[in-house]
């Protein structure tokens, strides 16, 4: 149930129901009535991807609007995009992220061992 989960994670119960309410407008989850009702995954959790749900909830995962795949926008400065370095050094960062985050599922969070990836990452 959706308060469940909104007291186990310490979120607000109405932040939670905005969120699948959108998820659900993008095809990621579907919802039942009914006693045995809810939210239920619209597909395997292996081919839901972060970057997939990030984009539903924040938008544009890009660090410049001119990096944007799904809303690009030329920066209001801009004197040429070829010629940018904070473009050039961004959009290393927007390709990392990308790859990260579209390479990841939610099957894959689920089976890591709690802590195990930030203690990977320190070591």
């Amino acid at each position: 149930m959706i308060s469940d989960i909104a007291a186990q994670q310490k979120i607000p119960k109405k932040f939670l129901e905005q969120i699948l309410l959108d998820l659900k407008h993008q095809g990621i989850v579907i919802s039942r009535r009914g006693k045995q009702g809810g939210y239920l995954l619209r597909k395997p959790a292996d081919e839901i991807t972060f970057g997939e749900i990030l984009r539903v909830i924040d938008g544009p995962l890009a660090p410049l609007p001119c990096l944007s795949l799904t809303a690009y926008r030329r920066c209001d400065d801009c004197d040429g995009e070829q010629t940018c370095e904070i473009r050039h050094v961004f959009a290393r960062v927007a390709d990392a992220t990308r790859k990260v985050l579209f390479s990841t599922t939610i099957a894959d969070a689920v089976a890591q061992p709690e802590g195990a990836e930030v203690a990977r990452l320190m070591a």
